[in-house]
């Protein structure tokens, strides 16, 4: 007994944070600069910020495989490279093992995972998109799933906190489908691009603006203080910026949280379940198990925020039964794991460019153009309901097009020193519906190595969904010839699959009925109300842009609603 008391006092925290990626860093960030003690948990490895990024500085020569995926790569990371070379040699390292931890796919589903300090937000591509008044209002207006139950206007606050200290450079437009935010300069326009936005313009009054992106253009004195500096124009983000160039939970919420000399962190730590006190049917803390000794700890906190990544947030509830929740925690509902969303990928067109030889750009911008949602707004009325965007841009072939060519010698050297050709493409991104038959689970049966229930997937796109990736690939190509670009080909490819927009979200959604959702408008599971869920499973609905502003947004919300209630002695 003594022995278990002494345990609780120096395990025990005001808070504790699941994950230390994109909405667990910015958690963290939130409620230590709040004044709380925190203690945020990593399943995964340490990775220390620039130090630890060990492909971020090589040529492309210093690799032994040219930057292809070795034959063990293809074997361990084979969700993650399923589609293309996601986890190639400069950034393999720092992707899951799927051979190391399984999945089970009743349906295909492409889960691409990175257990690590900072997660995934070493790896996103950093478009950073506010969503519309609209997309808030969009599942009531429609009657698909449940409604929102907060608005815009809710969250347009905490949009500008977070863009605040995250960095988004970005061009103020004035759309109402695409609301403006704090911006840093804008990145330039290649002049293909230029001249494409133009003839858009004129041609279908259709607005498209540089991509709104979280790199560092200018940067302001709350991120120099974090030792962030400007972006390079590297376009190398994906081996990790040891600049902090680019917005990661690496370089910025958690150097500030540590800051506040109130964060502790434990790494190759796996949350196994939520421990509920019998009593009060609140969460008292959460068991660990290490991931290479298999020793068990329990940990305890007033409050608990779930930032694991939307799979991995509805497992850990899922697998926390007890007297009170004999379904998992929180899941009175039968709602948790359903209902998962994602984008779309690998829809699009590209063309070739003439003409614009003379003109030429610094570095490689590590950016595109948007195209904002046009479809199913205002006077345009389609067979699907909700709309895309798109995302790409021009850029010039460079020494890397003689790959495979014909040719040797001085003179075929010569010519590689010059930029090629101009080419232009753009690919879709859709908004996918919620549907509580597209879901995951937990196998009755089968476990991993440290004894917790495999993950079962069974989602896939439905014909709202088909419907919107023919129009996507069409439209596309429409828009490229109407600019006067050549050589169309368009694309629509047959085997993707929900994850791999990588925007998975959806298995905890909020909700204004706790018979039909899990967690209530400040992120708190409706029937426990010291557990937030702030990553993407609290999605309700999807819209078409890129999530992660609006996760964290979500994040500084609760946190500051947390706070507030824990000094209320409401939770």
């Amino acid at each position: 007994m003594n022995l278990n008391l002494n345990i609780q006092k120096t395990h025990r925290f005001d808070a504790i944070v699941v994950g230390s990626g994109m909405t667990g860093g910015m958690a963290a960030k939130e409620l230590t600069e709040k004044g709380l003690q925190v203690l945020m948990i990593e399943r995964g490895k340490e990775l220390k910020h620039a130090e630890d990024y060990e492909t971020a500085m090589k040529a492309p020569w210093e690799f032994q495989h040219r930057g292809q995926i070795p034959n063990i790569s293809a074997e361990e990371l084979w969700s993650n490279n399923r589609f293309g070379k996601l986890a190639n040699e400069e950034t393999g390292p720092y992707f899951t093992n799927d051979k190391k931890n399984p999945f089970i796919e009743k349906r295909p589903f492409d889960w691409i995972r990175a257990y690590h300090t900072g997660g995934k937000s070493m790896h996103w591509g950093r478009q950073s998109y506010r969503w519309n008044r609209q997309d808030f209002e969009a599942n009531a207006r429609d009657g698909i799933g449940v409604d929102w139950p907060i608005r815009y206007e809710d969250l347009e606050p905490w949009y500008d906190h977070v863009e605040k200290f995250v960095g988004i450079s970005g061009q103020k437009e004035g759309l109402e489908v695409l609301p403006d935010g704090q911006f840093l300069p804008a990145m330039p326009m290649h002049a293909p691009e230029a001249h494409f936005t133009k003839a858009m313009k004129t041609k279908l009054g259709r607005p498209v603006t540089i991509g709104r992106v979280a790199n560092l253009t200018k940067p302001q004195p709350i991120h120099t203080e974090l030792g962030r500096a400007s972006c390079q124009y590297r376009s190398k983000c994906s081996r990790g910026c040891p600049y902090g160039a680019y917005y990661s939970s690496l370089s910025g919420s958690i150097p500030a949280a540590r800051k506040t000399d109130r964060l502790s962190v434990l790494h190759d730590s796996i949350v196994s379940e939520i421990i509920i006190d019998p009593k009060t049917s609140k969460a008292s803390g959460v068991r660990v198990i290490h991931q290479h000794t298999l020793a068990v700890e329990e940990y305890y906190a007033k409050i608990i925020f779930l930032n694991a990544g939307s799979m991995n947030t509805a497992a850990l509830l899922l697998n926390s039964k007890s007297d009170r929740f004999p379904n998992g925690l929180g899941n009175d509902s039968d709602q948790v794991g359903r209902n998962i969303m994602d984008h779309h990928l690998g829809v699009g067109a590209s063309a070739s460019v003439e003409g614009f030889k003379d003109n030429y750009f610094f570095g490689q911008r590590p950016n595109a153009l948007y195209i904002p949602r046009f479809r199913n707004w205002g006077k345009d009325k389609q067979q699907f309901l909700r709309g895309y965007g798109y995302q790409g841009g021009a850029g010039r072939q460079d020494w890397k097009r003689g790959i495979g060519a014909q040719g040797f010698g001085a003179s075929f050297k010569e010519n590689l020193s010059y930029p090629g050709s101009w080419s232009i493409g753009f690919g879709g991104f859709g908004e996918v519906l919620p549907n509580p038959e597209n879901r995951m689970y937990l196998d009755a049966y089968r476990k991993d190595a440290w004894g917790i229930p495999l993950i079962v997937f069974d989602a896939a796109f439905g014909e709202n969904e088909i419907a919107m990736r023919k129009d996507m690939m069409n439209s596309a190509a429409e828009m490229l010839e109407l600019a006067g670009f050549k050589n169309i080909s368009t694309n629509n490819r047959q085997d993707t699959h929900l994850g791999l927009g990588i925007h998975d979200m959806g298995t905890a959604r909020m909700g204004k009925d706790p018979k039909t959702s899990v967690l209530n408008k400040f992120n708190q599971v409706h029937d426990c109300k010291n557990v937030f869920v702030t990553d993407g499973a609290a999605m309700t609905s999807s819209s078409c842009v890129n999530p992660s502003i609006t996760y964290m947004a979500l994040t500084a919300r609760a946190a500051d609603y947390a706070v507030s209630e824990l000094k209320k002695q409401n939770l």
